[in-house]
């Protein structure tokens, strides 16, 4: 059972209900579609559930407790087990939670879940990188409040109101035309305070997490990378010890089958050896 839990056609196969899944959640948006096969789609649906039941259900049957010890099968557990919860009353905002069963592709697909497990692993170094960017925002939000806030109190009114300003900033969109140009008709010089700010959070802080990001992915490839290679080395290890076991056993029976050909010939030749009078 665990063979075939663990097999490459069933892991396809939850894929391909997922992807099903995905689809019929969708079309159960469009009235058109559910007023023409809304009982198709609901029975799809529920189908689908069961089947991720059953893929649990045998999971934990294999692993027993280990199956806990896990932080993906925790992850599909919960999805299917909200997923449950009757969508009725006041659970009925849990209905638009079926999507999340979509999320289970990051555990089925093991290249999704390099790239989270690459997210994680950057978790720690983002922290960092965002509390630099915060620092650079507060100070900015002060500073901007205090330069432009009496012209601009809509955008730089309070430090708030700077600091959504300012991101906006930082996203680049509309910043120039609906932003920086128009403070700068009544303040020709605050360029001054925008130009250093697109470069440091834009161009330098944001980058950061690119390249925090794509370390942790080449991370997690070596380590992949080295587990492949150490399970080829194990596999390779226990086949030379096999061809070893071998190698020995049909010594030892060529060995037995000598000795057995010369007990035979001993045999033989005291048989046919003249008989001696009796004195």
């Amino acid at each position: 059972m665990r063979a075939f839990v663990e097999s490459r056609g069933f892991n396809l196969a939850i894929t391909a209900v997922i992807v099903i899944n995905a689809v019929t959640l969708g079309l159960e948006t469009s009235d058109r579609m559910v007023a023409a096969a809304g009982g198709l789609l609901n029975f799809l649906d529920r189908t689908a559930l069961i089947i991720f039941t059953v893929e649990i259900a045998l999971r934990l049957w294999v692993y027993r407790f280990r199956f806990f010890t896990g932080g993906w099968n925790l992850f599909d557990f919960t999805i299917v087990a909200i997923s449950w919860v009757p969508a009725a009353g006041a659970f009925s905002v849990l209905r638009s939670l079926r999507i999340l069963r979509v999320l289970r592709l990051l555990s089925v697909v093991p290249q999704m879940r390099t790239v989270v497990g690459a997210l994680f692993n950057s978790l720690p170094g983002m922290g960092s990188i965002v509390a630099v960017l915060l620092l650079v925002f507060y100070i900015s939000s002060v500073m901007a409040t205090g330069l432009f806030g009496s012209a601009f109190p809509e955008l730089f009114g309070t430090i708030g109101k700077s600091m959504y300003a300012l991101f906006q900033v930082m996203t680049l969109e509309s910043w120039s035309m609906g932003i920086a140009r128009p403070v700068m008709e009544v303040y020709p010089y605050a360029w001054v305070f925008f130009v250093p700010f697109v470069i440091i959070t834009s161009f330098a802080v944001l980058n950061l997490f690119i390249a925090l990001i794509v370390n942790s992915m080449q991370v997690v490839h070596m380590q992949d990378h080295e587990e492949v290679v150490h399970a080829e080395e194990l596999a390779h290890g226990e086949r030379l010890q096999l061809m070893n076991a071998i190698d020995a056993l049909r010594s030892d029976v060529q060995r037995l089958e000598k000795a057995l050909e010369n007990g035979s010939t001993v045999q033989g030749r005291s048989s046919t050896k003249p008989l001696q009078p009796a004195i």
